[in-house]
Protein backbone atom coordinates (compact mmCIF):
# COMPACT_ATOMS: atom_id res chain seq x y z
CA UNK A 1 0.00 0.00 0.00
CA UNK A 2 1.34 3.23 -0.80
CA UNK A 3 1.54 6.42 1.65
CA UNK A 4 -1.05 8.21 -0.70
CA UNK A 5 -3.40 5.73 -0.68
CA UNK A 6 -4.08 6.52 3.03
CA UNK A 7 -5.18 9.88 3.04
CA UNK A 8 -6.67 12.17 0.82
CA UNK A 9 -6.06 16.22 0.69
CA UNK A 10 -9.21 18.12 1.41
CA UNK A 11 -9.79 21.77 1.14
CA UNK A 12 -10.09 24.24 3.82
CA UNK A 13 -13.28 26.01 3.36
CA UNK A 14 -13.72 28.18 6.06
CA UNK A 15 -11.55 29.11 9.77
CA UNK A 16 -13.76 30.53 12.72
CA UNK A 17 -11.53 31.50 15.63
CA UNK A 18 -13.80 31.70 19.18
CA UNK A 19 -10.81 32.80 20.68
CA UNK A 20 -8.64 34.82 19.10
CA UNK A 21 -5.14 32.40 18.77
CA UNK A 22 -6.92 29.85 21.17
CA UNK A 23 -9.60 28.37 19.93
CA UNK A 24 -11.15 27.78 16.34
CA UNK A 25 -13.82 25.53 14.09
CA UNK A 26 -12.67 24.72 11.02
CA UNK A 27 -14.17 23.18 7.93
CA UNK A 28 -13.23 21.22 4.63
CA UNK A 29 -14.36 19.47 1.57
CA UNK A 30 -14.92 16.01 1.83
CA UNK A 31 -14.06 13.07 -0.29
CA UNK A 32 -17.36 11.38 -1.68
CA UNK A 33 -16.07 7.47 0.52
CA UNK A 34 -15.39 9.04 3.43
CA UNK A 35 -18.09 7.57 6.18
CA UNK A 36 -17.71 8.16 9.55
CA UNK A 37 -19.99 7.34 13.07
CA UNK A 38 -20.77 10.14 15.27
CA UNK A 39 -18.89 10.85 18.16
CA UNK A 40 -15.29 9.14 15.55
CA UNK A 41 -12.26 11.00 14.68
CA UNK A 42 -10.56 11.81 12.03
CA UNK A 43 -6.44 11.76 11.90
CA UNK A 44 -5.58 15.30 10.18
CA UNK A 45 -2.14 15.60 8.55
CA UNK A 46 -0.12 18.55 7.85
CA UNK A 47 3.30 18.87 5.86
CA UNK A 48 5.78 19.82 9.03
CA UNK A 49 7.02 23.71 9.33
CA UNK A 50 10.76 23.00 8.25
CA UNK A 51 8.93 21.86 4.90
CA UNK A 52 5.72 23.53 4.39
CA UNK A 53 5.10 22.19 0.70
CA UNK A 54 6.05 18.70 1.38
CA UNK A 55 4.03 15.90 1.99
CA UNK A 56 2.04 15.09 5.58
CA UNK A 57 4.30 13.82 8.14
CA UNK A 58 2.29 15.78 11.41
CA UNK A 59 -0.72 14.04 11.81
CA UNK A 60 -3.43 14.41 15.16
CA UNK A 61 -6.75 12.95 15.88
CA UNK A 62 -9.68 15.21 15.71
CA UNK A 63 -13.28 14.31 16.35
CA UNK A 64 -15.91 15.57 13.78
CA UNK A 65 -17.67 18.36 14.96
CA UNK A 66 -20.31 17.78 12.27
CA UNK A 67 -23.10 15.24 11.86
CA UNK A 68 -22.42 12.03 9.43
CA UNK A 69 -25.10 12.47 6.50
CA UNK A 70 -23.87 16.36 6.23
CA UNK A 71 -21.60 17.64 3.97
CA UNK A 72 -17.88 18.51 4.04
CA UNK A 73 -15.95 18.15 7.63
CA UNK A 74 -15.58 20.40 10.72
CA UNK A 75 -13.06 20.32 13.46
CA UNK A 76 -13.03 21.97 16.66
CA UNK A 77 -8.81 22.60 18.51
CA UNK A 78 -7.40 24.41 20.88
CA UNK A 79 -4.25 26.46 19.61
CA UNK A 80 -1.01 25.21 22.13
CA UNK A 81 1.24 27.90 21.68
CA UNK A 82 4.46 25.72 21.70
CA UNK A 83 2.67 22.46 20.00
CA UNK A 84 4.10 21.04 16.64
CA UNK A 85 0.41 20.58 15.20
CA UNK A 86 -2.35 23.45 16.09
CA UNK A 87 -0.61 26.42 15.46
CA UNK A 88 -0.05 25.20 11.97
CA UNK A 89 -3.47 24.26 12.27
CA UNK A 90 -4.29 27.71 13.26
CA UNK A 91 -2.83 29.73 10.13
CA UNK A 92 -4.84 27.61 7.64
CA UNK A 93 -6.35 29.67 5.54
CA UNK A 94 -9.96 28.84 2.94
CA UNK A 95 -8.33 27.83 -0.04
CA UNK A 96 -5.13 25.69 1.87
CA UNK A 97 -4.42 21.67 2.09
CA UNK A 98 -5.16 19.82 5.06
CA UNK A 99 -4.95 15.80 4.63
CA UNK A 100 -7.15 13.40 5.77
CA UNK A 101 -6.59 10.00 6.66
CA UNK A 102 -9.22 7.59 4.78
CA UNK A 103 -9.83 5.28 7.74
CA UNK A 104 -11.75 7.55 10.94
CA UNK A 105 -11.29 5.81 14.31
CA UNK A 106 -12.73 5.69 18.00
CA UNK A 107 -14.75 4.14 19.78
CA UNK A 108 -17.00 6.66 22.03
CA UNK A 109 -20.33 6.49 20.08
CA UNK A 110 -24.06 5.57 20.55
CA UNK A 111 -23.37 1.60 19.80
CA UNK A 112 -21.91 1.49 23.12
CA UNK A 113 -25.18 1.83 25.13
CA UNK A 114 -28.68 0.14 24.80
CA UNK A 115 -31.09 2.43 23.95
CA UNK A 116 -34.05 3.97 26.61
CA UNK A 117 -33.44 6.40 29.58
CA UNK A 118 -30.95 9.13 29.95
CA UNK A 119 -27.90 10.23 28.26
CA UNK A 120 -25.24 12.51 30.06
CA UNK A 121 -22.63 14.17 27.81
CA UNK A 122 -19.94 15.30 30.27
CA UNK A 123 -16.96 17.16 28.58
CA UNK A 124 -14.27 19.79 29.28
CA UNK A 125 -12.74 21.60 26.33
CA UNK A 126 -12.65 20.61 22.88
CA UNK A 127 -14.08 17.23 24.11
CA UNK A 128 -17.31 18.59 23.25
CA UNK A 129 -16.72 17.93 19.41
CA UNK A 130 -18.14 14.31 19.50
CA UNK A 131 -20.91 15.31 21.43
CA UNK A 132 -22.20 17.96 18.84
CA UNK A 133 -21.89 15.31 16.05
CA UNK A 134 -24.13 12.98 17.97
CA UNK A 135 -26.44 15.95 18.27
CA UNK A 136 -26.71 16.13 14.89
CA UNK A 137 -27.30 12.55 14.01
CA UNK A 138 -31.06 11.60 14.61
CA UNK A 139 -29.86 8.26 16.60
CA UNK A 140 -28.93 10.31 19.59
CA UNK A 141 -32.81 12.08 19.43
CA UNK A 142 -34.65 8.86 18.74
CA UNK A 143 -32.89 6.43 21.18
CA UNK A 144 -32.93 8.31 24.56
CA UNK A 145 -35.31 9.95 26.43
CA UNK A 146 -33.34 12.69 27.61
CA UNK A 147 -30.10 14.15 26.61
CA UNK A 148 -28.03 16.35 28.68
CA UNK A 149 -24.93 18.65 27.84
CA UNK A 150 -22.40 19.33 30.31
CA UNK A 151 -20.03 21.86 29.23
CA UNK A 152 -17.40 22.64 31.20
CA UNK A 153 -14.26 25.35 30.51
CA UNK A 154 -12.51 27.84 32.40
CA UNK A 155 -14.01 31.35 31.04
CA UNK A 156 -17.20 32.30 29.50
CA UNK A 157 -15.72 32.98 25.80
CA UNK A 158 -14.41 28.94 25.61
CA UNK A 159 -18.03 28.41 25.59
CA UNK A 160 -18.00 27.37 21.56
CA UNK A 161 -21.33 26.48 20.11
CA UNK A 162 -23.46 27.26 23.11
CA UNK A 163 -25.84 29.49 21.05
CA UNK A 164 -26.36 26.37 19.03
CA UNK A 165 -26.71 24.09 21.80
CA UNK A 166 -29.08 26.81 23.76
CA UNK A 167 -31.36 26.91 20.54
CA UNK A 168 -31.33 23.04 19.93
CA UNK A 169 -32.17 23.10 24.01
CA UNK A 170 -35.41 25.61 23.41
CA UNK A 171 -36.52 24.63 20.31
CA UNK A 172 -35.54 20.84 19.42
CA UNK A 173 -32.63 19.13 16.99
CA UNK A 174 -31.09 21.00 14.13
CA UNK A 175 -32.42 21.31 10.47
CA UNK A 176 -30.00 18.31 9.50
CA UNK A 177 -31.80 15.85 11.80
CA UNK A 178 -34.99 14.38 9.51
CA UNK A 179 -36.90 12.29 12.35
CA UNK A 180 -39.27 12.48 15.22
CA UNK A 181 -37.52 12.71 17.99
CA UNK A 182 -38.57 12.31 21.15
CA UNK A 183 -35.75 13.43 23.64
CA UNK A 184 -35.29 16.22 25.20
CA UNK A 185 -32.03 18.68 25.58
CA UNK A 186 -30.62 20.35 28.51
CA UNK A 187 -27.66 22.09 28.04
CA UNK A 188 -25.29 22.96 31.18
CA UNK A 189 -22.67 25.57 30.47
CA UNK A 190 -20.35 25.57 33.05
CA UNK A 191 -17.08 27.81 33.70
CA UNK A 192 -14.97 27.68 36.59
CA UNK A 193 -13.33 30.67 36.56
CA UNK A 194 -16.60 33.04 35.99
CA UNK A 195 -19.71 32.52 36.94
CA UNK A 196 -23.03 32.59 34.80
CA UNK A 197 -26.46 32.99 36.07
CA UNK A 198 -28.08 29.91 37.59
CA UNK A 199 -24.49 28.22 37.25
CA UNK A 200 -21.91 26.95 40.03
CA UNK A 201 -18.27 27.84 39.15
CA UNK A 202 -16.72 24.67 39.83
CA UNK A 203 -14.97 21.65 38.51
CA UNK A 204 -17.07 18.74 36.95
CA UNK A 205 -15.70 16.27 39.40
CA UNK A 206 -16.97 18.03 42.16
CA UNK A 207 -20.13 18.48 40.92
CA UNK A 208 -20.71 15.14 40.55
CA UNK A 209 -19.08 14.42 44.18
CA UNK A 210 -21.59 16.89 45.95
CA UNK A 211 -24.80 16.18 43.82
CA UNK A 212 -25.43 19.32 42.36
CA UNK A 213 -24.67 18.21 38.53
CA UNK A 214 -27.59 16.31 39.19
CA UNK A 215 -29.74 19.07 40.64
CA UNK A 216 -28.61 21.36 37.67
CA UNK A 217 -30.42 19.09 35.41
CA UNK A 218 -33.20 17.74 37.96
CA UNK A 219 -32.22 14.30 36.83
CA UNK A 220 -30.41 11.59 38.95
CA UNK A 221 -27.02 10.35 37.98
CA UNK A 222 -28.06 6.34 38.60
CA UNK A 223 -27.05 3.41 36.11
CA UNK A 224 -30.89 2.30 36.39
CA UNK A 225 -32.07 5.66 34.36
CA UNK A 226 -29.02 7.05 32.76
CA UNK A 227 -26.10 6.30 30.27
CA UNK A 228 -22.73 8.51 30.88
CA UNK A 229 -20.41 9.74 27.96
CA UNK A 230 -16.74 11.76 29.55
CA UNK A 231 -14.97 13.37 26.73
CA UNK A 232 -12.05 15.96 27.74
CA UNK A 233 -8.89 16.67 29.90
CA UNK A 234 -7.47 13.15 30.72
CA UNK A 235 -7.48 14.11 34.22
CA UNK A 236 -11.21 14.98 34.63
CA UNK A 237 -12.01 11.82 32.94
CA UNK A 238 -9.88 9.54 35.39
CA UNK A 239 -11.36 11.05 38.22
CA UNK A 240 -15.22 10.97 37.08
CA UNK A 241 -14.92 7.66 35.73
CA UNK A 242 -14.03 6.82 39.18
CA UNK A 243 -16.90 8.60 41.21
CA UNK A 244 -19.53 7.17 38.41
CA UNK A 245 -18.09 3.52 38.72
CA UNK A 246 -18.42 4.16 42.60
CA UNK A 247 -21.97 4.89 41.96
CA UNK A 248 -22.23 1.86 39.67
CA UNK A 249 -21.72 2.53 36.28
CA UNK A 250 -19.87 0.56 34.22
CA UNK A 251 -18.05 -0.02 30.78
CA UNK A 252 -19.40 -2.27 28.40
CA UNK A 253 -17.96 -5.85 28.25
CA UNK A 254 -17.69 -8.36 25.60
CA UNK A 255 -19.96 -7.22 23.15
CA UNK A 256 -22.22 -6.11 26.13
CA UNK A 257 -23.69 -2.54 26.24
CA UNK A 258 -22.77 -0.77 29.59
CA UNK A 259 -23.08 2.77 31.20
CA UNK A 260 -19.89 4.42 30.75
CA UNK A 261 -17.60 5.24 28.19
CA UNK A 262 -14.72 7.34 28.19
CA UNK A 263 -12.67 9.61 25.82
CA UNK A 264 -9.19 11.35 26.73
CA UNK A 265 -9.14 13.95 24.53
CA UNK A 266 -5.34 14.73 24.26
Amino acid sequence: MTTESVYTPQTVTRVHFWVPGKLLSLSTTRDPAYQFTAGQFARLGLPAATDPDGPPTLWRAYSMVNGPRQEGLEFYSIVVPDGQFSPLLAKLQPGDTLYIDKTPVGFLTLDRFAPGGNLWLLSTGTGLSAYLSMLQDSHVWENFDRIIVVHGVRHREELAYGESLQAWSLQGPPSSVHSSPSARLSYLPIPTRETLPGMPSARLTQLIEDGQLEQLADCPLDPAQSKVMLCGNPEMVTQARALLQARGFAAGRRGNTGTLAVENYW
